[in-house]
């Protein structure tokens, strides 16, 4: 039984249509509405399973306008469900905005959990899961990627994107300049559909792997890559010698993200620091 005045957040399948949970079809089809990424996405899922609610569409450039009525509708008693094209809202996906305001705005949120890519991935890739980050999609343009994956190549925690089979090949290319072509990765693709491939080797391997097999740059991916195995010697360099090296090459707040993984400073010290040797 659904309560009134709620806003659902309900997980989805990522490919596979019945990979979706029975409390999630059950709620989907007693709202008095559902906000979905795609109404035209959305629509084989809802027929798949007969649901009938009505249905709005929410993307991310309409997230803004459309948060104010759905906030007055749940205001008065409507409950209202947020679904995505695929898994759990959110994650790389719109919402962010309407959740945030429901929460201030007294209006209980209630997850209806369910299919993640990033979880599915991380739970197939014999990587180490105790700790990780998920970093989402990458910048599209060459020079801001390769700056992005810089400020990462410390990082001890294994590491999550998606990319799309558009940038598959760039990406993958960059990650081993950045992180080296023996670092170990896991390339899967199109994950719980049809033409699902998981593939695991060394970033260099992986990269030779793609180009051999059109077949398998195309759909959507998930990379997830081992984190660096060796810590950095702290004890060869201060921080006072570390930041000018890191701004000869990167931005003021991505100098103090690689500083703060590597030295126990409170942030606003380093920015301040970074901040002044940039000015000078």
């Amino acid at each position: 039984m659904i309560k009134s005045g709620c806003l659902y957040i309900i997980a989805t399948p990522i490919g596979h249509l019945q990979d979706i949970s029975y409390r999630a079809v059950e709620t989907l089809k007693q709202l008095d509405f559902i906000a979905v990424e795609d109404t035209r996405h959305s629509k084989i899922l809802l027929q798949h399973y007969a649901i009938t609610t009505p249905v709005m569409a929410f993307y991310q450039q309409n997230e803004r306008n459309k948060t104010h009525y759905l906030l007055q509708q749940l205001k008065q008693g409507k409950s209202i469900g947020l679904i995505s094209d695929a898994g759990t809202p959110l994650i790389s996906d719109p919402g962010y905005y309407l959740v945030k305001q429901a929460h201030q705005q007294g209006i209980q949120v209630i997850p209806i959990p369910g299919a993640s890519a990033l979880i599915t991935a991380l739970s197939v890739a014999g990587l180490a899961t105790d700790k990780f980050m998920f970093e989402g999609f990458l910048p599209r343009k060459t020079e801001a990627r390769l700056k992005y994956l810089k400020t990462l190549v410390y990082q001890q925690r294994t590491l999550v994107f998606y990319e799309s089979c558009h940038r598959i090949i760039a990406t993958i290319d960059d990650m081993q300049q950045i992180f080296g072509q023996q670092r170990q990765a896991v390339i899967l693709r199109e994950l719980t559909k049809t033409f699902e491939t998981i593939y695991a080797n060394s970033l260099e391997n992986i990269l030779l792997w793609l180009q051999q097999d059109t077949n398998q740059q195309k759909g959507e991916f998930v990379i997830v890559v081992a984190g660096n195995a060796i810590a950095p010697d702290l004890s060869l360099v201060s921080v006072e010698q570390l930041l000018p090296m890191l701004l000869q090459h990167l931005s003021v707040k991505q100098t103090v993200q690689i500083s703060q993984q590597l030295f126990d400073l409170p942030k606003k010290q380093l920015y301040q620091q970074a901040v002044k040797l940039k000015s000078e």
